[in-house]
């Protein structure tokens, strides 16, 4: 297990360990497209990052382990781009800002969004993952709801109810539109942004 290894020779491999691992979560990409999640074996992502098995298993336990990590770098993007609309100052361009980067992240990475939403029942740190994010996305809309004048609580008229019921809104709608074409998707997102101006009343 790479967890037993030491410090200093863990950070001696570090560098080509980033790439090592780069190569292995754009190989198991890859692979969820060709072959799909319960198709795709070690021995594929291994062999499609150019490793030996065994070099793999160095840096994650199972394939469950590799597409967590995958989902991870993934949804990090998103955590990224929902902070940054948290802290813009005018909503409705914090609103339009928000749903064009979430468009993007779902045409660059769309199977890996899905699969994390198929995994995210069975698979538990899928599913912390996947929690946390929503977390993050539904704190984002809370603050752009609550800078339109929306009132803050918990209430199902206030801020922090309504964002929430917009986040699963907006995910439910990407993981149908997205599964489409390009252009289901920036209609559905169209969709989503109207949904959420009129929640805050900047538009009637």
């Amino acid at each position: 297990m790479s967890g037993h290894h030491p410090a200093r020779s863990r950070r001696a491999t570090e560098r080509k360990g980033d790439v090592r691992e780069r190569a292995i979560l754009d190989t198991c990409e890859a692979l969820l497209a060709q072959k799909g999640y319960d198709a795709m074996t070690v021995g594929d992502i291994a062999q499609g990052a150019g490793i030996t098995r065994g070099a793999l298993y160095f840096y994650f336990g199972s394939k469950q382990e590799v597409v967590t990590a995958l989902v991870a770098r993934t949804v990090e993007h998103l955590w990224e781009r929902s902070r940054a609309t948290a802290q813009a100052d005018e909503p409705r361009q914090a609103i339009a800002a928000a749903m064009q980067r979430t468009v993007e992240l779902w045409n660059e990475h769309g199977l890996v969004m899905r699969t994390a939403i198929d995994l995210s029942l069975t698979v538990p740190e899928i599913g912390e993952l996947w929690s946390h994010t929503a977390d993050l996305f539904i704190a984002a809309i809370t603050a752009v709801l609550e800078r339109a004048g929306v009132e803050a609580g918990t209430e199902p008229e206030q801020a922090s109810a309504m964002a929430r019921a917009l986040c699963w809104m907006i995910e439910r709608t990407f993981y149908h539109a997205s599964q489409e074409s390009r252009e289901n998707l920036q209609e559905a997102s169209s969709t989503c942004e109207h949904i959420w101006l009129i929640s805050a009343g900047l538009i009637t």
